[in-house]
């Protein structure tokens, strides 16, 4: 499996991802914000996480105009698989191949922790290896990660399973670091090809490290 990492200027998750991905068996290639075009043998393409242009602006809304993000829409429209953690699901938020948008933390500060996860909806290629109300544990870090949708569309994501995992507590219960609408952690399109979310699963692969959840979380990828 060929794993392609996105890199703009202020990226800085994009060697923890690879790493991840390397140790699951994959091949990677980092791609360079001004590429025109993803490589042709790409599998899975992941936008990684960090402070993309330095979240001038607004996160991830000078990112969507990078030369790259026409080839990006390109490659999802055709079916491709895609993945943005934490920026990247800014990013993809931003070039509207995600529904909802990413604002401030409720409290305005910056959270950087272990926070657990509760699987929701597992209907889908990134969270096939976990079972619904699966709890995991996974590292946190960002400033605006507070995910909002309107009513219509909050339905619309339960009524075709786009929702993925939400902020709990150990036992599953909802505790919301950071005010998103019904402590959503994460989503899909309805095509469930786009993933995005807020924590990283690529820092969670190590025990020795808080945790090893991000393991089976990624895994989902390389078996499709």
């Amino acid at each position: 499996m060929k794993v392609t990492i996105l890199q703009f200027p202020g990226t800085n998750c994009e060697y923890d991802t690879q790493y991840a991905f390397e140790k699951l068996g994959a091949k990677t290639e980092i791609l360079w914000h001004k590429s025109q075009s993803v490589p042709s043998d790409t599998d899975l393409l992941v936008v990684a996480g960090g402070f993309s242009y330095g979240d001038y602006l607004r996160s991830g809304a000078i990112a969507k105009f990078s030369p790259v993000m026409k080839a990006v829409s390109t490659y999802a429209k055709n079916g491709g698989k895609v993945l943005g953690i934490c920026n990247g699901f800014q990013v993809l938020t931003e070039a509207g191949l995600l529904p909802g948008a990413l604002k401030r933390n409720e409290s305005l500060h910056f959270l950087s922790k272990h926070h657990h996860l509760k699987v929701i909806s597992n209907d889908n290629i990134f969270l096939e290896e976990l079972q619904n109300g699966d709890v995991v544990n996974i590292p946190i870090a960002h400033h605006d990660g507070n995910y909002y949708i309107d009513e219509d569309g909050l339905k619309e994501l339960y009524d075709n399973n786009q929702v993925l995992l939400k902020y709990c507590d150990a036992t599953g219960d909802d505790k919301n670091p950071n005010g998103s609408v019904d402590s959503i952690a994460g989503i899909c399109n309805k095509e469930k090809n786009v993933f995005g979310l807020m924590p990283h699963p690529e820092r969670a692969m190590e025990s020795l490290l808080g945790s090893s959840d991000g393991v089976k979380m990624l895994q989902g990828f390389l078996k499709a």
